[in-house]
């Protein structure tokens, strides 16, 4: 019979409607019966699952709608960078207080409509702060994806130049691209703008650049979302923090996260013999990012060993590689 662990991967791809993670790992169930010598029901399984394959692929499921998006042109070409790759919320394993908070902004973005009777807005501008592979980008590529609407970074090696005032011209580009185009809108590695004026290593034109955004940021009375993401909080310029309707700190994962991520990340294999306990100490310290690249690691070498259960001492070996490159 399915393992939990696979019980739950498939209801959470249903509900995803991510059809071809749903598809695999019922083929995989369908495997594991027939492996046990159930053949009769791993055929019908298998069956099922191609006669849904059909159905899908003639169109008569659900179409997924996906937002009408082009990469920009002309002056924008460059400045912006429009991201294709959809992530859903329950891709995401955070803080149930950061988590909470980004379900707010989805929950007053879907009733706009209700709070303008009351003459009230729903919040449209983030500031994600916390270490690095935390969730802040995934979050905004998710929020995006809830929302309907397209993901847009942008690109600051592009926008920000040598010359005096081009910068803000450029950036002028952009938030003009934010008030005509509805759209998320990610400003990542924020600090290279919003650096404090008056810093010990203060540019010029860096510093004009800053009250431009100020200036922009303000003004915007657009229906886009605006967020921007930074490493370094305590760069960021203080006149800058009232320009946000919301302030979320994204941290790194505890034990209880690290499980789920684990768990999300391999869904597929059998983890029923891991020793959690070691496992999860084993990964503190770590980003949700690291901890994820270090189950696919466990996989690889699982998959290469032609076996189907991940052992303890390959995630626990994966996640020492990544302690190790951080020193």
């Amino acid at each position: 019979m399915a393992t939990a662990e696979q019980i739950k991967a498939l209801l959470r791809s249903h509900a995803d409607r991510d059809d071809q993670r749903f598809y695999s790992i019922a083929l995989q169930v369908a495997a594991q019966e027939a492996r046990q010598g159930h053949h009769k029901l791993a055929s019908d399984l298998k069956t099922m699952i191609e006669r849904s394959q059909k159905t899908t692929n003639l169109g008569l499921a659900v179409p997924k709608p996906t937002p009408l998006a082009q990469q920009p042109k002309g002056d924008l070409k460059g400045l912006l960078e429009l991201t294709h790759a959809p992530v859903r919320s329950s891709e995401l394993v955070l803080d149930s207080e950061v988590q909470e908070r980004l379900d707010q902004v989805i929950l007053e973005q879907r009733q706009k409509d209700r709070l303008a009777k009351f003459s009230l807005f729903p919040r449209r501008k983030l500031l994600f702060t916390g270490p690095p592979g935390t969730g802040k980008t995934m979050s905004a590529a998710a929020l995006a994806t809830e929302l309907q609407l397209p993901l847009y970074t942008i690109v600051l090696d592009t926008l920000i130049t040598r010359f005096m005032g081009e910068t803000a011209a450029k950036l002028r580009l952009v938030f003009d691209h934010i008030r005509q185009t509805r759209a998320a809108y990610l400003f990542d590695e924020f600090d290279a703008i919003g650096t404090q004026r008056g810093a010990q290593n203060d540019v010029g034109e860096i510093r004009r650049v800053l009250n431009s955004f100020l200036v922009f940021v303000e003004q915007d009375e657009s229906e886009s979302i605006i967020i921007a993401a930074t490493n370094h909080p305590e760069l960021l310029d203080k006149a800058l923090y009232r320009r946000f309707d919301d302030i979320i700190r994204f941290e790194k994962p505890d034990k209880e996260q690290i499980r789920k991520l684990v768990e999300n990340r391999l869904a597929s294999f059998d983890i029923n013999s891991l020793g959690w306990e070691e496992l999860t100490g084993a990964a503190q310290g770590l980003s949700s990012a690291e901890v994820t690249r270090a189950c696919e690691d466990a996989a690889k070498e699982a998959v290469l060993h032609h076996e189907n259960q991940i052992r303890t001492a390959f995630v626990i070996r994966a996640l020492e590689r990544r302690h190790a490159g951080k020193q």
